[in-house]
């Protein structure tokens, strides 16, 4: 078969130059982890920093690990979390498909011009359990290596069915550059000499990438280090080809401690298990981005804007890093508290809920109540279902030394600020908090002799997310006079 290299001329022509180029490259095999999502971060803080192009593109030539449904999962999680693509395969672009099952062809026509150069051959053995990954094969056993071209695509012609390996040298060392791990030299005696084409047609991720990077003119790829092995074979195909070799930065393990790695089994590894446990898609790209790359100012708290303004390579770190649960927490809670009232109650409000006490109190107050108090967002309903848990208590809990409080006191007390609430003719914050320090003034108590007794009398607990004045409002003023006649007969049994 003759090799037409006009359309490779063709194909060369369409590219697009002159501008930082990145792509993020998931496969649709399930939902977004973390790991991924630290890739794609990376690779859009690069594009914007740069004022370049950030492309999406997917990769579904392992055909059995697809999963239904993934795709969108990706659109989804990606729109959510403020990392919009310029060019993909839901927006277009100028090369286009980006669905590399849509690029079989381009695939083939340059597996077979490997071949014709002589930095590929067809291999007739039988076939791998997985093409994806060589395994064990040796390519000192292949007697497809050395076959003669002519009767390789004899083979071929008379319907035989076949790979495409690289032909990787059997001697010598090649080195590459990485951003994080400087210049790595590897012997190529260490190299399996990989499947490129698979029998379906359909390439294997290794070959897909390099090819669709070059068309794409990626100019920097970001990726795990478990690729660190295979870009030598990828530095290979660039080379064969006579194309200039991307930028690499290969970025370290996301690990739960000192010796696992993130993982599924710990239910935090993906993106919905974040979201689902209450945390804000801002809060968790936020923390993401600081596992494996430090700001020159050591900035923790960044808007995506300023994420973009201060990424740098040279912050990104070759170390792997600790997935820290509680400084995830503590910075998901500072974006719950930078929100407004009606921005926070948006996000509190399907948890809400999921409480005991939906619908029986205001949304509003309950999420004003909640928003600095909680971490994350699915710690509201239990923070919030002790008010319908209101029930015998202690009366050994009015007793407070340093507000200088007793069961005596609330004897005392109580009646006065059943009275001082009853007689309010609107229930609102300023209202219950100006007569109640009225009170205390007028009869010569301490503020927090008044406010602490009325407050264990309204809810039968010494902890609340809110004060006297808070769950008074909270309550209305119904269910406040019947607490504290309920907490007066308590006292006086």
């Amino acid at each position: 078969m003759s090799i037409d290299m006009k359309y490779f001329e063709e194909m060369e022509a369409k590219i697009p130059h002159g501008k930082v180029r990145t792509r993020f490259a998931p496969s649709p095999t399930g939902y977004m982890h973390v790991g991924n999502l630290r890739t794609a971060l990376y690779t859009y803080l690069i594009a914007r920093h740069a004022n370049g192009t950030f492309i999406l593109r997917i990769e579904d030539t392992d055909q059995g690990r697809l999963v239904e449904g993934a795709t969108d999962v990706i659109y989804r999680t990606m729109a959510e979390c403020g990392l919009s693509h310029d060019e993909g395969p839901d927006v277009g672009g100028p090369v286009a498909p980006y669905i590399q099952s849509e690029r079989r062809d381009t695939y083939g026509r340059y597996a077979e011009l490997l071949v014709e150069r002589g930095h590929a051959y067809y291999c007739f053995c039988e076939k791998a359990e997985s093409e994806e990954d060589s395994g064990k094969f040796d390519r000192a056993d292949d007697p497809c290596r050395d076959l003669p071209l002519e009767e390789a695509k004899a083979r071929v012609a008379a319907g035989e069915p076949y790979v495409i390996r690289q032909r990787i040298p059997k001697d010598g060392t090649t080195t590459f550059h990485d951003a994080s791990f400087g210049d790595i030299t590897v012997e190529n005696t260490t190299l399996d000499d990989q499947v490129l084409l698979k029998r379906d047609g359909l390439p294997t991720y290794n070959f897909a990438n390099v090819i669709d990077d070059h068309l794409m003119h990626i100019t920097h790829v970001v990726r795990g280090c478990e690729y660190l092995t295979s870009t030598p074979k990828y530095n290979m195909l660039y080379d064969a080809f006579g194309w200039e070799r991307p930028v690499y930065i290969h970025l370290p393990p996301i690990m739960k401690d000192a010796t696992r790695k993130l993982s599924k089994r710990y239910g935090d590894a993906n993106f919905d298990d974040f979201v689902s446990k209450g945390y804000v898609p801002e809060a968790i790209i936020n923390y993401i981005a600081l596992l494996g790359w430090c700001p020159k100012d050591n900035s923790e708290k960044m808007t995506m804007s300023e994420m973009i303004e201060k990424f740098s390579l040279d912050g990104v770190s070759k170390s792997p890093a600790i997935f820290d649960d509680a400084k995830c927490r503590w910075l998901n809670g500072e974006y719950l508290k930078a929100m407004t009232d009606e921005e926070f109650l948006k996000v509190a409000l399907p948890f809400i809920k999921k409480s005991k006490v939906y619908g029986k109190y205001d949304d509003m107050l309950l999420a004003r109540l909640m928003k600095t108090r909680v971490e994350i967002l699915s710690e509201i309903p239990e923070k919030i279902d002790f008010l319908e848990e209101f029930g015998a208590y202690d009366p050994q809990l009015f007793c407070h030394k340093k507000m200088k409080t007793d069961e005596s006191l609330a004897k005392t007390v109580l009646p006065m600020i059943r009275e001082t609430l009853e007689k309010l003719p609107s229930f609102t914050h300023d209202a219950i908090h100006d007569s109640l320090i009225a009170l205390a003034t007028e009869k010569g108590y301490k503020n927090g002799q008044i406010l602490w007794t009325a407050r264990v009398a309204l809810t039968g607990k010494d902890v609340t997310p809110g004060g006297a004045v808070e769950m008074a409002e909270l309550l209305g003023k119904d269910r406040s006079l019947e607490r504290i006649d309920f907490s007066l007969s308590l006292l006086n049994k």
